[in-house]
């Protein structure tokens, strides 16, 4: 048994400020990974741009005032003012103490709005590792436990290479599990599976925002590269050399699904891009380039076929609930940070990759470890005498005869979320059909579900994150933010509120603050 003050889950930017924070404040903390610390998850694969704006009023205004329409005016200016604050001190200290090699502009200023995702969470490890945290590599969580009264306890879950289970016994768990991507294959996220929120709700936590999570991202046809953001100099084309009109990065994914959804292939090619974007293009991203350059294609002139690969959650803004400024969930001692948790506070209805999801990482990774660090202090010696017991289900302890079949559960999941005509083009009566699907998959699920434990809970996490995004999406009866539906294609006023959602078997809704 190990013991701690504090137990991270996840390994992301989230879980190693998280972790940081909660030692820099005086805790014993524990970072359980599901792979490498600092080389698994989505930012570890790429390079990410970041909200980071400097302290001038105008500025600050500008920046929350350019996605709140975007996002349907659900996001709190409060909360967008704390993440620029917090990430402006969280680069700084990355710069100083980190040491992280800022590009230098031709002003001698250091160019801090963009980081290098290798680069960026190996010297995250090292400072974590130096702060005395102790990490577990390749030791997925998988399962919460509490006390007697319904305080998180801890954690267990199982050491790949040992081939063997541990557990965690802490006063505080901070999860920063990533969000869920669906197994899509998108570069960097298959370990996004939705575990933390499984693990949350199976505790009683609640999630917000769920209907939030239909993010598609643009990538090359048989790639896994989805970063987005320079399409927004490209032209799109149907497969008879004429421009696909209306196509585009931002707004206009609906008409690539479209045309993919006739069978038509979709080209594209960076055609907007001047000398120097092309330049700066390859030095911010060079892995986005690696793919072309391996089969000899120059895209700034020459046109390539595209898809659109399932993001989910981790694109979208839809997570754990959080309920005060520490980044508390509705349960005590759990603590959600990253993409794990709901990040309609800045975003409101919608985000993307990197930028304000990056600043809300380093954020409320700080802000969690923090708080996590004072509730376990909180507890004294009593944390240690608690008792504690599991409450995992599905993937775990079946109520029927076990299975191992968590790969006709994932493909049954995929079968209802990854089509563009059933979550991207959302429509009532075909989200009416999908949830009765999912609702019978988790049913099988709860009853049969068994085996490799990780895969199983992995395949469990990924069915209640459908159905939560489903049943989220239905109560919301207009277009919001990227909720969008079909069938209510107007946004209503009176639905300027969030969804929050929760429950396994039963899952219910209701109208948030």
């Amino acid at each position: 048994m190990i013991t701690a003050d504090v137990l991270v889950v996840g390994g992301g930017p989230a879980a190693t400020w998280a972790a940081l924070d909660a030692a820099r404040a005086g805790a014993d903390v524990v970072l359980a990974d599901k792979g490498y610390c600092g080389t698994s998850g989505a930012t570890a694969s790429v390079g990410t741009g970041v909200w980071y704006v400097p302290p001038d009023p105008a500025a600050r205004e500008a920046a929350m005032a350019s996605r709140e329409a975007l996002g349907g005016y659900l996001a709190d200016r409060r909360w967008m003012g704390r993440v620029l604050d917090q990430t402006y001190a969280n680069v700084a200290d990355l710069a100083a103490t980190g040491r992280y090699p800022f590009p230098v502009g031709p002003d001698g200023a250091q160019l801090r709005t963009g980081l290098q995702g290798p680069e960026y969470m190996r010297r995250m490890r090292v400072l974590v590792r130096r702060a005395g945290v102790r990490i577990l590599d390749h030791s997925p969580v998988t399962e919460l436990l509490v006390d007697d009264d319904g305080a998180v306890a801890g954690a267990a879950g199982y050491r790949r290479q040992e081939h063997e289970d541990y557990a965690v016994r802490a006063g505080a768990v901070v999860l920063a599990t990533g969000g869920c991507a669906f197994l899509s294959k998108a570069l960097g996220c298959d370990v996004n599976t939705g575990d933390g929120a499984l693990f949350a709700a199976e505790a009683g936590a609640e999630l917000s925002g769920m209907e939030f999570s239909n993010a598609y991202g643009i990538a090359p046809e048989g790639t896994s590269v989805t970063k987005t953001a320079f399409y927004s100099y490209a032209t799109f084309y149907r497969e008879d050399g004429g421009v696909l009109e209306g196509a585009g990065s931002q707004r206009g994914r609906s008409v690539i699904a479209r045309t993919l959804l006739t069978g038509e292939k979709v080209y594209c090619r960076l055609d907007l891009a001047d000398d120097a974007a092309q330049r700066a293009m390859r030095l911010a991203q060079p892995n986005f380039f690696l793919p072309f350059d391996r089969q000899g294609i120059d895209p700034f002139t020459d046109r390539f076929a595209v898809t659109l690969l399932l993001e989910g959650t981790v694109r979208g803004t839809g997570g754990i609930r959080v309920v005060d400024d520490g980044c508390a969930t509705t349960v005590p001692g759990l603590y959600a940070a990253g993409d794990a948790a709901t990040r309609e506070e800045i975003c409101g209805g919608f985000t993307g990759g990197g930028s304000h999801n990056a600043a809300w990482a380093m954020s409320s990774g700080t802000w969690a470890g923090r708080a996590a660090a004072a509730y376990a202090r909180s507890l004294g010696s009593w944390s240690a005498r608690r008792t504690a017991r599991p409450v995992g289900g599905a993937g775990l302890r079946p109520t029927g005869k076990p299975v191992d079949g968590h790969r006709e559960v994932v493909r049954a999941v995929q079968d209802q979320v990854m089509p563009y005509d059933k979550n991207y083009l959302r429509h009532g009566d075909v989200l009416s059909h999908a949830v009765k699907e999912l609702d019978d998959v988790w049913v099988d699920a709860r009853r049969t579900l068994h085996g490799d434990v990780v895969r199983s809970r992995q395949a469990a996490a990924m069915v209640a994150h459908a159905r939560w995004m489903y049943r989220s999406a239905l109560a919301r009866t207009e277009t919001r933010g990227m909720a969008k539906r079909l069938d209510f294609p107007a946004q209503d006023p009176a639905q300027h509120h969030r969804i929050v959602t929760g429950g396994l078997d039963e899952v219910w809704t209701a109208v948030g603050s």
